[in-house]
């Protein structure tokens, strides 16, 4: 049985999600190297009688959007965490030095140094262990920058997709499409 109604709708929404999650790194952002947001892309693959969506993206963008919890403290807000993450800094399961690497790449893209209580230019090397201390004690803040398309595209396209099934299964018993 041919699903083509389906994987239109399924589509649709997997250009939706990419298209607002593009727009939400460029809004807020997060997007200096554009690295993140030329990796973003779906793949839609038919199985037997299934399809399967993959979403895929840089591996720091999960950390980007469900944010990253400080070994000290959280970024909270009315008391309460906004982290619904697992992900925490000081487990050991990262990648050694990853945090450092990205800094200091951020750090030469953005061309801006601080400056000491002298009035002297601080060195790269300084303000990068600076902002990667600060960041592995407090933790990143969460974007969503992808998880809001993703929900916001299961309401949007949800009964869409459910009027798709019942067109495509309207198509196969009344024109007798083959399997």
């Amino acid at each position: 049985m041919e699903f083509k109604q389906i994987e239109k709708t399924l589509t649709k929404y997997a250009r939706y999600v990419i298209q607002q999650a593009r727009s939400n790194l460029t809004k807020g952002k997060h997007n200096a190297s554009k690295d993140l947001y030329n990796s973003l892309r779906y793949e839609l693959d038919k199985e037997k009688d299934a399809f399967l969506i993959e979403f895929l993206m840089e591996d720091y963008g999960k950390f980007q959007d469900k944010g990253v919890s400080g070994i000290k403290s959280s970024y909270t807000r009315s008391g309460k965490s906004i982290f619904d993450s697992n992900f925490r800094f000081g487990t050991g399961t990262g990648t050694k030095g990853g945090l450092t690497k990205g800094i200091e790449r951020w750090l030469k893209l953005k061309k801006f140094q601080f400056k000491d209580k002298k009035g002297r230019f601080m060195s790269y090397k300084s303000m990068r262990y600076l902002i990667v201390r600060s960041i592995y004690s407090k933790g990143l803040k969460q974007t969503l920058f992808f998880s809001n398309p993703f929900n916001k595209g299961l309401q949007k396209y949800g009964d869409e997709l459910l009027k798709a099934f019942a067109l495509d299964i309207e198509n196969t018993l009344i024109f007798g499409e083959k399997k």
